[in-house]
């Protein structure tokens, strides 16, 4: 089982940067892919990015060039750059640990964190 805290979120104005901070626990040995999610009230939650243990990268239209994940030296924890901050990015973000990797898509596992609040407005 794989515990996921994530941290960094807050209230920033239009064309601001925020870092996300997800840190796992627990099973941690053979997490293989890290995933950001976000869900804003009243939409489905979408994948943002994706990230492999070798360094693979996936990213939602909608962020790239904007966005930029990576992994921790440790590859327990997984970090979201977010720069050029638009108000649509307003959500709860999500990180997600090892989901299942097949032909560039992400398909989430079952361990969740609780969630940081991203808002972008003036």
């Amino acid at each position: 089982q794989v515990q996921l805290v994530e941290s960094g979120g807050g209230l920033v104005q239009p064309g601001g940067s925020l870092r996300l901070s997800c840190a796992a626990s627990g099973s941690i040995f053979s997490i293989y892919t890290m995933a950001w999610y976000r869900q804003a009230p009243g939409k489905q939650r979408e994948l943002v990015a994706f990230i492999t243990t070798d360094g693979t990268t996936n990213y939602a239209d909608s962020v790239k060039g904007r966005f930029t994940i990576s992994r921790g030296n440790a590859k327990s924890t997984t970090y979201l750059q977010m720069n050029s901050l638009k108000p649509e990015d307003t959500a709860v973000y999500l990180c997600n640990a090892d989901g299942g990797y097949y032909r560039n898509s992400y398909y989430p596992s079952t361990s969740w964190g609780q969630g940081t609040q991203v808002t972008v407005s003036s």
